[in-house]
């Protein structure tokens, strides 16, 4: 019988493309690694994001390809990262980014409100980071509308299963970093429905990444986030809401407000003035930080102060039979 064995040769081969290559970052201020990059997991079983012990896992479509990014932070706060694949060296490049290098905080004044202030001082590691992968991070945003967490994340987790590609490299879990734009495009309609999403959704997607290139080059070439959202908000089927998700987790944005989300308006109701509110109640009690609105959010999730539930949780609708 033929042996399955590869040859020594091919196992020397096999093992040189395993092996990383790696770098260590050095934040000029605080970073509290798990708070800064966490926020780019979509659900707890996201294939392109894993949690080991003490290691951040997450595979992406690079520009150069296919990469798989560790993060471990010492206690001294710097960052030991490695990264695999084709696009390791990009993403070990792009990595400071993500970790927030970019984030500026001047201007940011805490003092506005008792809370602010109190959860500024208990997470001085938060920083705003950015993938700079628009195009990943505005399908999962997509996916996301108009539909439970629990829906979206496993919708995503299906799709980026189905369609991505196996992340390089010896990861916690099978991990897949998301399809290519054109990947995206060519998902079947069934496949949708599979997931678990709407053709309202597919639709938006299948139609952006029809101009995913020359959308992603506009968007890298925005000056301010006005400018972002009216390159978003051309595209049929993407809205304020879309379009500022997108904005927060590729690239950065410290005043992005996700306007018409379903929780959010009451959670910073609630936890700035005592009682929930609307968007407009909303876009006031923001008003001090302008500029610095996202991270007035971010610092408000980070402390898990929630609104009490007032009814039963929502039961998610599952369509795939019909």
């Amino acid at each position: 019988m033929t042996s399955l064995a590869p040859e020594p040769r091919t196992r020397a081969a096999a093992r040189a493309r395993e092996r990383p290559i790696e770098t260590t970052y050095r934040p000029r201020a605080a970073l509290d690694l798990a708070l800064t990059v966490g926020v780019q997991q979509r659900g707890g079983k996201d294939p392109a994001f894993a949690r080991s012990p003490g290691v951040l896992w997450r595979a992406s479509r690079t520009p150069e390809g296919v990469a798989t990014l560790a993060l471990r932070q010492r206690p001294d706060g710097t960052v030991d990262a490695a990264a695999w694949g084709p696009g390791a060296q990009w993403a070990l490049e792009q990595m400071p980014r993500l970790c927030g290098a970019d984030d500026d905080p001047s201007g940011f004044d805490p003092s506005r409100h008792p809370l602010i202030a109190r959860l500024a001082h208990e997470n001085p590691g938060l920083r705003l980071g950015r993938t700079d992968l628009v195009f990943d991070v505005l399908a999962s945003s997509i996916i996301e509308q108009k539909i439970t967490g629990l829906q979206a994340f496993a919708a995503w987790r299906r799709l980026v299963t189905w369609h991505g590609t196996p992340a390089p490299g010896r990861t916690p879990r099978p991990m897949f970093a998301p399809p290519t734009v054109e990947g995206w495009r060519a998902i079947p309609s069934w496949d949708w429905h599979r997931a678990g999403l709407e053709p309202p959704q597919s639709r938006t997607i299948v139609r952006a990444a029809a101009r995913g290139a020359s959308l992603e080059r506009a968007v890298r070439d925005a000056t301010d986030g006005e400018q972002v959202d009216r390159v978003l908000m051309s595209q049929p089927g993407i809205g304020a809401w879309t379009s500022s998700e997108t904005r927060m987790r590729a690239l950065g944005d410290p005043d992005a407000v996700s306007v018409g989300d379903f929780h959010l308006a009451h959670e910073v109701g609630f936890a700035l003035a005592g009682a929930r509110t609307d968007d407009d109640g909303m876009l006031r009690l923001l008003a001090p930080w302008a500029g610095q609105r996202q991270r007035v959010i971010r610092l408000l999730e980070a402390s898990g102060i929630s609104e009490p539930r007032r009814a039963p949780r929502l039961h998610p609708e599952d369509h795939r039979d019909r």
